[in-house]
């Protein structure tokens, strides 16, 4: 039987086309259990993209298994259960914070991080802040070659490239000299960095691996979420590196398409570093599943966790070292910047690469500015990923809106991760203001609570305005309709960008 093509036929077939990939798009979003955004997300792609969105669901989309989340977990727990063992002097710990007037509004953010992760207080912490790479990274060498017993260093980028030859070669030193060295990175942020990178360290005795997956293996998982996104070094347990820098050229200023890198990192000298060591730990014997690695005795590190009164408050800083993962769903930083927002009664600082907030903290910012809170928020003046940036963009112009005073920083690519309010709570770490690290990666932050840290992270916010322009609403109002499209489509898109 021949079979005559006409229009009507070829539409009536397109049409049975769409709704059997309707059909297959909501069997595919629905079966996993996730956010309303998010599924909304992800049901515009799949039908405004039948192939294309498949595809891009199978790399972006897929959640991770019942067995990496149980491993993840379980690893956590372990370590977790050690800290909740001496939970009484924990709360003793708690209570010498609480009796310091001044810390009123930290003791909400104490408990809910100590709620929501397990964090530890920490007290006789003396910090320096870092804003420059070279200056970081300079120090950070000088530290590994004083380093005695052990190295940790966790990165979400670690090139090949000239820094990452830099910091390499000061690990090797180290590891020759007999100190224990373990590097974990992340495959994808890594991009370019092969295991044969680290050969001659393990030559030497170190060991490096990437999280969560096998070393000997580039891509182990069609995947492209769920990152180790942290960025921390900890030295013979007595020295902590956190915020927001990776090792590579870029993070020095190196690289002509992004100029001067501005970021912000934190070197920790105090008990800190133990709870960094811990994290480190969990992440480091959750991937050892995976890989013929020597696992860090937990057991053993906690006997050097001592618990100790405050001797200089006002000049030590009280810190918590909190995690945040999509092994759970406490989503402990991103509740930790709601805590900070919520309850600021005269500013709030935010510096961050990617504004692509969730409603309650965009609602937050908000309800503060509208309530006579001053509230800055400072993002690049350049993309590092279109689609991110028009997103950016569009939440930046909802929130001048809204009284919330946006900076465009000007001086180069601003990649800080920071949050600033009041007399004495500040966070710095690896957490960015969007979904992604809200709920896709691991993220480590410093939550800290001291004065003299608080007004100097203030004081380089307002410096940084100096390089900076104030958007308003007639800038936005004169950007192109071509611009505002792409705005608007990637606001769609923002749960999964």
């Amino acid at each position: 039987m021949n079979i005559v093509w006409t229009w009507d036929i070829i539409r009536r077939i397109i049409e049975v086309l769409w709704l059997i990939n309707i059909g297959f798009a909501i069997w595919t979003v629905f079966r996993t259990r996730r956010d309303i955004a998010s599924t909304w997300a992800w049901l515009l792609v799949l039908s405004v993209f039948p192939v294309v969105g498949f595809i891009l669901y199978l790399f972006v989309g897929r959640k991770l298994s019942n067995d990496d989340i149980f491993s993840i977990r379980a690893e956590q727990w372990a370590f977790r259960k050690k800290i909740l063992d001496r939970q009484e002097e924990l709360l003793e710990k708690h209570k010498l914070l609480l009796q310091h007037g001044k810390l009123a509004r930290a003791r909400q953010l104490v408990s809910l991080s100590a709620s929501l992760d397990d964090a530890p207080v920490t007290f006789n912490n003396r910090v320096k802040v870092f804003i420059d790479g070279e200056q970081l990274f300079s120090k950070m060498i000088a530290d590994f070659d004083q380093a005695q017993d052990h190295i940790y260093v966790e990165f979400y980028t670690f090139y090949s490239d000239e820094l990452g030859k830099k910091i390499l070669a000061a690990l090797e030193r180290a590891a020759q000299r007999g100190v224990k060295v373990k590097v974990l990175y992340d495959l994808s942020g890594s991009r370019g960095t092969t295991y044969k990178f680290f050969a001659h360290l393990e030559e030497l005795g170190g060991e490096a691996q990437p999280f969560n997956s096998k070393a000997n293996k580039r891509v182990t998982t069609p995947r492209l979420n769920y990152h180790l996104h942290r960025k921390i070094v900890v030295i013979d347990g007595k020295i902590g590196y956190i915020g927001g820098f990776n090792v590579g050229d870029q993070y020095v200023g190196k690289m002509p398409k992004f100029g001067y890198w501005r970021d912000t990192h934190l070197r920790i000298v105090g008990q800190a570093a133990i709870a960094l060591t811990g994290r480190f730990a969990m992440d480091w014997n959750t991937t050892c599943r995976k890989t013929d690695k020597e696992r860090i005795d937990i057991e053993k590190l906690l006997t050097d966790f001592t618990i100790e009164r405050p001797t200089d408050p006002d000049k030590d800083v009280t810190m918590q070292i909190v995690s945040s993962g999509p092994d759970s769903d406490n989503f402990a930083i991103r509740r930790g910047y709601e805590s900070i927002i919520s309850t600021a009664r005269k500013y709030v600082y935010i510096q961050t690469p990617y504004l692509i907030p969730g409603e309650p903290i965009l609602e937050s910012l908000v309800i503060a500015a509208r309530s006579g809170i001053d509230v800055r928020v400072m993002v690049p003046c350049m993309p590092d990923h279109p689609f991110v940036y028009r997103a950016t963009e569009y939440y930046a112009k909802y929130l001048v809106n809204n009284g919330v005073k946006v900076y465009k920083y000007n001086n180069g690519f601003i990649h800080a991760k920071t949050v600033v309010s009041g007399q004495n709570l500040a966070s710095v770490g690896s957490a960015n203001q969007d979904f992604r690290s809200y709920r896709l990666n691991w993220e480590a932050n410093a939550f800290c609570y001291n004065e003299e840290l608080t007004a100097q992270l203030k004081q380089i916010f307002e410096d940084d305005i100096k390089d900076s322009t104030l958007l308003t609403s007639e800038y936005f109002a004169n950007q192109s309709k071509w611009r505002k499209f792409k705005q608007y489509f990637s606001r769609l898109l923002s749960p999964v960008l």
